[in-house]
């Protein structure tokens, strides 16, 4: 989910873009200045864009400012000429500008006409926004994603199967865990958070009445998160986490299973596991679009760094070769055996 700040471009920035589509413009920079969008630089067609690349971008970007670059392909359209977008977000520079940043990055878009912008580039070291780095993300974001080995198994399977052992006699599990009862005052929570009235929930299991009641309904900072999850029982979590990705400012729901080892009775472990799923459908149903789902031992497994990677987990293009097992030592040579 992304939310925009509100701040609209000036009235010189406006009239530019009007302008500036033509042959002549190849590079714009765009800065945030008095809650504006306001023109800091512009630099017209000298070579092909390659050549102009490197020598308009790399001298005009600064080391602690973000700020936004629109360098124009020589590639067309319907609409013209295509448009390469470069937010530019050191992470050197202060937090509230990377997400003010961010966060306006759709307005501008909007400004200037979305329909144009042919790719998106965000950069927070200087070697991401230089020819080569872009070169490289074109090259990246071409890939297909990594398989395990698992996974490849997988997708030959799905590939090669044919049902054909179906039939009015085939047994099938319909029965994905036990739905307890929500409380009514957990389900208007839940419906108050879709709303944006709450950022984090916690739902505790009545073993006796076989419902599930509500904990607490609070907006807390990502740091106390770790302190809301018991040592002694198990509980369930939502929490809102607000992030910047690739310079959009996102909030997304993560549900969240706390168990805190064997240290709680089979009983207890085995209906906060059957009711997982069930839950997390009522969810659903009332209006939470749940992103991630995650299974922790303790509070410290909820730290920043760890929930950014499971939203966005680093992909791999390069999978190291399986090594083959050495044999047991002093087996001698083969034995060749001649039939007769």
């Amino acid at each position: 989910m992304s939310h925009q700040t509100g701040i609209k471009a000036n009235n010189e920035l406006k009239k530019f873009f009007a302008k500036c589509k033509d042959d002549k413009t190849r590079f714009i920079k765009i800065s945030i200045a008095e809650e504006q969008l306001i023109l800091a630089d512009h630099k017209d067609v000298k070579h092909n864009w390659e050549k102009d690349f490197d020598k308009y971008i790399t001298p005009t970007i600064q080391e602690n400012q973000p700020c936004y670059i629109l360098y124009r392909l020589d590639s067309k359209n319907s609409s013209g000429h295509e448009w390469l977008l470069i937010s530019w977000s050191p992470d050197s520079s202060p937090i509230r500008q990377k997400m003010l940043y961010a966060s306006t990055k759709a307005t501008l878009k909007q400004e200037f006409g979305s329909s144009q912008i042919k790719e998106e580039l965000h950069g927070t070291v200087a070697s991401e926004v230089t020819l080569s780095g872009y070169l490289k993300h074109k090259k990246s974001a071409a890939a297909p994603a990594p398989l395990s080995m698992r996974e490849e198994e997988m997708q030959e399977i799905r590939r090669t199967e044919v049902d054909a052992n179906i039939s009015v006699d085939t047994k099938q599990q319909t029965l994905s865990g036990v739905a307890f009862p929500v409380t009514e005052a957990a389900k208007q929570a839940i419906i108050d958070m879709a709303r944006g009235t709450y950022d984090y929930l916690q739902f505790r299991i009545d073993i006796e009445q076989e419902t599930i009641h509500l904990v607490c309904a609070e907006n807390i900072p990502l740091e106390k998160l770790p302190s809301k999850v018991p040592t002694d029982t198990g509980r369930y979590h939502l929490y809102r986490f607000k992030h910047t990705h690739e310079g959009d400012y996102m909030e997304n729901i993560v549900f969240i299973y706390s168990m805190p080892g064997y240290s709680c009775p089979i009983k207890e472990r085995m209906l906060y596991s059957s009711c997982k799923n069930p839950l997390t459908d009522t969810i659903t149903n009332l209006g939470i679009d749940i992103i991630k789902k995650l299974e922790i031992d303790s509070g410290d497994e909820l730290q920043e760094k760890n929930l950014y990677e499971e939203l966005h987990p680093t992909l791999s293009l390069h999978r190291p070769k399986f090594a083959k097992p050495k044999g047991p030592p002093n087996r001698g040579p083969k034995r060749m055996t001649k039939h007769q």
